[in-house]
């Protein structure tokens, strides 16, 4: 399998991880723990964005010299306000949907939305790669790709373990969880299929994927995880992924 291919792949192997928690845990987690993987997961994404999303897309605009950090800026707003009209538009969709779904439908459906961005953030990670940007490495791409599966192993757990608790078997939940993230490597292959399309765009792609993950982790996970504390897991996820970028980039 190339390396491309596990890349891909990773996020997908984060949210089964996430939703096989049903088959050795018998109850849902507590909020404490939840909140602290939501802050390490949040902190993983902020670091992520910074040396594996933004720094390559400022490095690949130096052309511009002082304005090098041009496109980097109109990226990050660019997906930061995409990722916020998406989210708008889930939610009007629940809202919608609410007295025809059961509440974990909906729940299933919000988190299988947001995960084609994600896979999308990958996807323009290894495209860079594919298009010979000496800015992004292979090793960066794959750093990114853990982080992204890292992010991703809540939320398998998040989906599959209400189904158990709400009486249904281990197996569909498992099943459902995992569902949930294969739009991951599918998002990902398309933005891979375009690489020859978007190399010239690539540090607007970049940063844009850097927007998007920063919407996810100001608007989702750093709220969830500031009831407990949650800058010392944030620190801790950041800490982590900023050592794996450095170490491997």
């Amino acid at each position: 399998m190339s390396e491309t291919v596990q890349g891909v792949m990773l996020p997908l192997i984060g949210t089964s991880i996430g939703a096989a928690c049903v088959f050795p845990m018998k109850r849902e987690p507590c909020d404490a723990f939840r909140n602290a993987l939501s802050g390490f997961a949040a902190g993983v994404m902020a670091a992520a964005g910074v040396w594996s999303l933004l720094i390559p897309a400022i490095e690949g605009s130096f052309a511009l010299g002082k304005l090098a950090f041009l496109p980097a800026a109109i990226g990050l707003m660019a997906g930061t306000l995409l990722m916020l009209l998406l989210d708008r538009a889930v939610k009007s969709l629940c809202k919608r949907l609410s007295g025809c779904l059961p509440k974990n439908s909906m729940l299933t459906l919000a988190v299988t939305l947001h995960n084609i961005p994600e896979g999308m953030v990958v996807g323009a990670a290894f495209a860079g790669v594919a298009a010979g940007e000496g800015n992004i490495t292979a090793a960066a791409a794959m750093t990114l790709a853990v982080g992204i599966a890292i992010q991703n192993f809540p939320e398998g757990a998040m989906i599959s373990m209400p189904l158990k608790a709400g009486g249904m078997k281990r197996a569909p939940a498992f099943f459902i969880g995992v569902l949930s993230g294969v739009v991951e490597p599918i998002g990902a292959a398309v933005t891979l299929m375009a690489a020859d399309i978007v190399a010239p765009a690539l540090p607007y792609i970049l940063s844009m994927a850097a927007g998007a993950m920063y919407y996810v982790a100001a608007a989702e996970l750093i709220p969830e995880s500031a009831a407990d504390g949650g800058a010392v897991s944030f620190a801790a996820g950041f800490t982590v992924m900023m050592s794996l970028d450095v170490l491997l980039g």
